[in-house]
């Protein structure tokens, strides 16, 4: 290396805390709960070639680079929609990916870019993610790459072209703004980086950053993967039209010093949107995080490692739909693909196994006209139970995205014409083992306003598998209760289904698998879980035997 141990430390932590600056800038500035309270956009900052150096979502800016056909010069801002058109880096309409020039005294050094999730973009649903979606046309407006900001310039014109296709115009623009202030403010903070180190010591830390990454992770490969190929399948329950399960299949081999991930077997693409046009470096991204993070958790995530990952897509797969397939459900597919890399890595180093995740990314739109003739949609992502793992117990009712919260029901309550009347772990829901699978969330929303709902989720049908003897997590379950008395089970995918006052909707997510033979538990374990209420007295005695034994219910405040 050519720089010291201690400058690249320092770059390391700078791009760390610009990367925080620019989460913080848009949570502070954008409109909608899904950005604002949830957090449902990701930030990146790139080397001069594209590859992420900082974020959570990478790979995407090389092929951006090689597609757009005009110069990116000083003070553009670029914006782009369309999956299909970047190759599935960005995977459905409602994600507005916008990307900015770090330029240093004239030379082009990176890039800072984000996307976010906007609450409308229009199609034949609020909120664009319709499960009756025959094709990409039916979920919204596609944006083709352009610039919103030309050498600083705002093109109001084509914003408002834009701003046209959308059910919630003005929450949309405050977040497209929030995000470009956010890329802006990272790339002002590389050139005061540069500026306080030179910009050479800069780019060789970032090189040798990027260079690190590569080499643990090609001794992470050499490690865990082994040569003959291991497999792993699993199933996206259905499509919202009727079809399905639909299969996943991955295989693992090592190459020489290459791990190379299969998707042949895997079923074809659905009629309906759940398809996933996976982009090579992403998915990539997806492997890698999980390889680090299992084996060697210190080192910072960057795209160093590229090279040494070989992805097959079959073409016209459910992993590798053929333009114009809907797209818009892509994030159950996507977490079940999470399940799929932690079945294979699990074959490959038992020590390191978990289960599966409540697997899907569970949400609710609710939409319609209040009492003063206003219109309203709210959008929230929903959580569920994570795996039991080698390190303890899975997490009880959270995102299978590290930074996503919950919306504060006082901000729902606040804003939209709904009553939060239970937000709560769903006991005995996490599958049973030495370290309990992570409980799913039951929410009792209460409807105050004439509308209708359209509800996103899968593992209703499928339970979350456990692992080393755990047992499976609980399936999800949607129960429309009318004001009258009368109710309903819905389907884990469906459309503008109209509510009225008084309706409540019971929305239960799928727990998470268990760890190890339940039996093997300790008996502390199994009385806190009771105490605490996150797994009853009588599911302790069903699931444990006689380890539950004396297991009950406290009073007063769980430890």
């Amino acid at each position: 290396m050519s720089v010291d141990i201690v400058t690249m430390e320092i770059v390391e932590a700078a791009l760390r805390s610009l990367r925080d600056e620019m989460d913080t800038v848009v949570w502070r500035s954008a409109m909608s709960p899904i950005i604002r309270e949830q957090h449902d956009e990701f930030p990146l900052v790139t080397n001069a070639d594209g590859y992420m150096l900082v974020g959570q979502f990478g790979s995407y800016v090389p092929l951006l680079l090689e597609t757009y056909d005009e110069e990116i010069g000083p003070g553009d801002v670029l914006l782009q929609s369309d999956p299909y058109l970047c190759d599935g880096a960005i995977q459905h309409t409602p994600d507005w990916l916008v990307l900015v020039p770090i330029d240093y005294q004239g030379r082009r050094i990176g890039y800072t870019s984000m996307f976010g999730h906007m609450l409308d973009v229009g199609g034949s649903v609020p909120g664009s993610m319709a499960a009756t979606a025959k094709s990409i046309w039916d979920e919204g407006l596609r944006i083709p790459p352009v610039k919103l900001f030309e050498a600083g310039t705002f093109n109001r014109q084509l914003l408002k072209v834009i701003l046209g296709n959308s059910r919630t115009p003005e929450m949309n623009e405050a977040d497209l703004l929030a995000i470009v202030a956010a890329c802006r403010t990272g790339a002002q903070r590389v050139v005061e980086l540069c500026d306080r180190i030179g910009v050479e010591t800069y780019l060789e830390a970032c090189a040798a950053l990027l260079d690190r990454t590569r080499e643990a992770m090609r001794t992470i490969i050499r490690r865990y993967v082994p040569e003959e190929p291991v497999r792993f399948a699993d199933v996206v329950d259905d499509d919202g039209q009727g079809n399905g399960p639909f299969t996943l299949a991955l295989s693992l081999r090592r190459d020489g010093d290459r791990a190379v991930f299969d998707f042949t077997g895997s079923s074809p693409q659905a009629p309906g949107p759940i398809n996933l046009l996976t982009h090579e470096g992403l998915f990539k991204m997806f492997a890698g995080i999980y390889l680090i993070m299992a084996f060697d958790p210190g080192i910072n995530f960057n795209e160093g490692f590229h090279d040494l990952f070989e992805v097959i897509l079959p073409e016209g797969s459910i992993v590798k739909p053929v333009f114009p397939a809907p797209l818009g459900l892509l994030n159950i597919t996507l977490a079940r693909q999470l399940d799929a890399i932690q079945g294979v890595l699990a074959r490959c180093a038992p020590e390191y196994a978990a289960g599966a995740g409540y697997g899907s990314s569970p949400a609710l739109t609710y939409s319609g006209t209040d009492d003063h003739g206003r219109y309203f949609q709210l959008g929230e992502i929903s959580f569920g139970g994570l795996p039991g793992r080698p390190a303890g117990d899975g997490l009880d009712g959270h995102s299978w995205w590290p930074l996503f919260t919950s919306i504060p029901t006082e901000y729902i309550e606040s804003y939209y014409p709904v009553v939060i009347e239970r937000y709560r772990s769903v006991p005995d829901s996490g599958g049973a083992g030495r370290h309990r699978g992570g409980n799913g969330i039951e929410k009792i929303y209460r409807f105050e306003a004439p509308g209708q709902i359209t509800i996103q989720d899968d593992r209703w049908r499928s339970r979350p598998w456990g692992a080393d003897g755990g047992l499976p997590g609980a399936c999800s379950s949607k129960l429309l209760i009318r004001a009258d008395g009368t109710s309903e089970e819905l389907p884990s995918k469906c459309d503008l289904v109209p509510v009225v006052p008084g309706d409540r909707l019971v929305f239960v997510t799928a727990g998470g698998g268990g760890l190890g033979e339940p039996g093997t538990r300790a008996r502390a374990d199994i009385e806190r879980d009771v105490r605490r209420g996150l797994v009853s007295a009588d599911g302790a005695a069903a699931a444990y035997g006689a380890a539950s034994a004396g297991a009950t219910a406290a009073d007063g405040l769980p430890d």
